[in-house]
């Protein structure tokens, strides 16, 4: 399988891990809807929904940009129809936005606390459900969500509560969907084995942790990999090494930021 023709609706593509995903279709000749916030060039992070358009058509793919902002449901239900409307309808969704805060209790505003909950859980399960009409009409109908496997061991907790609630909310809701949608819709989630260099890396650990670290790319390979497969394959929680492996890739050196560097084990994991 591939997708050629495929209509791939990613939140927060604009840049980073989402957008190495839009261009691993692209070069299948896939349709990508980029949704995300950045309309306006951001004086901290790179990218917007145009360079990233940009960035899909010249890999091969065509591209939808539209401003969405999941806590907005909404504005993602208008944008799930105006692709629609524009691509015929939708094949994958793809849950990638993701607010972080890694901080204790106490060092949690509410704020943020709101922020993680209203774009992690709210965010996924608003586009999830504004997508689902449409993937069930697809005969390669995919979720696919960014979020760790579930662990309940109490040390991915302590150090920064309040976040992992927020991404094991995700995590629950692919778990749930999973089940829900069986045989209709393929619903996993994958998370990376180390960190990986995106803006947030860089605003969490700077240059540093960025160059101990792995590129998107390796995200996007696996996510292509889990991406077409059969519909019976649901339900997972896949790591993007594992996938790799099973597809038969055995060097990952060349994924590495700095080949130097050994990268860095995610917090997760």
């Amino acid at each position: 399988m591939d997708l050629k023709g495929r209509t791939l609706f990613i939140t927060g593509a604009s840049r980073g891990i989402g957008l190495a995903i839009a261009l691993r279709a692209a070069r299948d000749g896939a349709n990508v809807v980029i949704a995300s916030k950045t309309a306006e060039p951001h004086p901290k992070l790179p990218g917007t929904i145009f360079t990233a358009a940009e960035a899909v058509e010249a890999a091969g793919g065509r591209a939808l940009p539209l401003v969405v902002d999941v806590r907005d449901a909404d504005r993602v239900a208008e944008a799930v129809e105006q692709a629609v409307g524009h691509f015929g309808g939708i094949d994958i969704c793809v849950n990638n936005a993701s607010a972080i805060h890694l901080a204790g209790t106490l060092q949690t505003p509410v704020k943020r606390f709101d922020l993680m909950h209203q774009v992690n859980v709210r965010g996924t399960f608003v586009t999830s459900q504004a997508c689902l009409p449409w993937l069930l009409k697809s005969d390669h109908a995919k979720i696919l969500t960014l979020s760790p496997p579930l662990n309940l061991d109490p040390r991915w907790f302590g150090p920064h509560v309040a976040y992992t609630v927020s991404k094991y909310g995700m995590s629950l809701c692919v778990l749930g969907m999973a089940e829900e949608f069986e045989g209709r819709v393929a619903v996993n989630a994958l998370w990376p084995r180390t960190t990986i260099a995106t803006s947030a890396i860089d605003m969490l650990g700077g240059d540093a942790l960025a160059r101990a670290s792995r590129k998107p790319e390796i995200v996007a390979d696996a996510a292509y990999w889990i991406l077409t497969q059969p519909v019976d394959c649901t339900g997972r929680f896949f790591i993007d090494e594992d996938v790799l492996r099973e597809a038969g890739v055995t060097d990952f050196d060349g994924y590495r930021v700095d080949p130097a560097v050994e990268p860095t084990p995610d917090f997760f994991l």
